[in-house]
């Protein structure tokens, strides 16, 4: 009984070693599959810093971009509220400019007063006495002079030689001959005429200012006459000439107001749309 014993665990132990032998052969094969797949885990860590290394790469580039961008849409935003403001500042300009254009007729009246003041002073700047005193001619060009002209010529007669010597270009001449018409014959049918080709001759000369007192004289002179029209359009032509768009403006809107179906008044229509504010 007891050699049996013996015999049984003696067994138990020789199979108990060959199962202890397979497990650690069982064992060593699995730890080698774990070494594997760390290995392998490891390299795919290599690989997925590599590529996370890249991707931050491609983040700060596109962080770069976007920011780039950023910045170019808060540049274009203030450019848009510049613009914004600017334009609201030119509707309101405009609303200003048209409210101004509906009270011109009130304004064209006060400027006429103030025109009167105007001339007044220039009369005085240029040294011109006014009309009451007699007036001063510019210094004699060396052409005709108004001894030429025969005493005993008609009142047509002195009126068509200052003619004849305007369209000849002899503006000395023609000045002083219709200057004798006017002062000979006060209240003769040419003498608005008269008075109107003397302007004439100083816008001609470019002698603006003096151009547009004597127009000016056209106005109140001879309200009633036929050279009205004519003598407010190329006075507002000659504001022009001055650089006084302001001055310019309220005349030609005043010629239009007063004769919008004159030849004149469509002249001055044209020039107003061109003329810059």
């Amino acid at each position: 009984m007891k050699n049996i014993v013996l015999i049984v665990l003696s067994w138990m132990i020789v199979l108990s070693g060959c199962a202890l032998q397979q497990d650690v052969i069982s064992l060593d094969g699995r730890l080698a599959q774990a070494e594997r797949r760390y290995a392998k885990a490891e390299q795919k860590n290599k690989e997925l810093e590599s590529k996370l290394s890249e991707y931050g790469k491609d983040d700060k580039n596109l962080r770069s971009k976007t920011a780039s961008q950023s910045a170019m849409i808060d540049s274009l935003r203030e450019e848009i509220r510049i613009l914004s403001g600017r334009l609201e500042e030119t509707e309101y300009f405009l609303k200003q400019k048209i409210q101004g254009f509906e009270k011109s007729s009130e304004a064209i009246d006060k400027t006429t007063n103030s025109n009167k003041d105007r001339i007044a002073r220039l009369e005085q700047y240029l040294n011109f006495e006014s009309t009451a005193s007699g007036e001063k001619s510019p210094p004699d060009s060396g052409k005709t002079s108004e001894t030429q002209v025969k005493p005993q010529l008609s009142e047509d007669g002195i009126y068509q030689s200052a003619k004849q010597a305007y369209d000849q270009g002899d503006f000395e001449a023609a000045r002083e001959r219709f200057k004798k018409l006017i002062k000979q014959y006060p209240k003769s049918k040419s003498a608005d005429n008269a008075q109107f080709w003397i302007g004439e001759i100083y816008y001609h000369e470019k002698w603006y200012e003096k151009a547009i007192l004597e127009y000016q004289k056209v106005i109140e002179k001879y309200p009633k006459g036929n050279k009205v029209q004519a003598s407010l359009l190329k006075q507002g032509f000659a504001f022009l000439n001055l650089g006084d768009k302001s001055n310019a403006r309220l005349i030609l809107s005043d010629l239009i107001k007063k004769y919008p179906k004159s030849n004149e008044a469509k002249i001055a229509k044209r020039k107003l749309k061109r003329l810059v504010p």
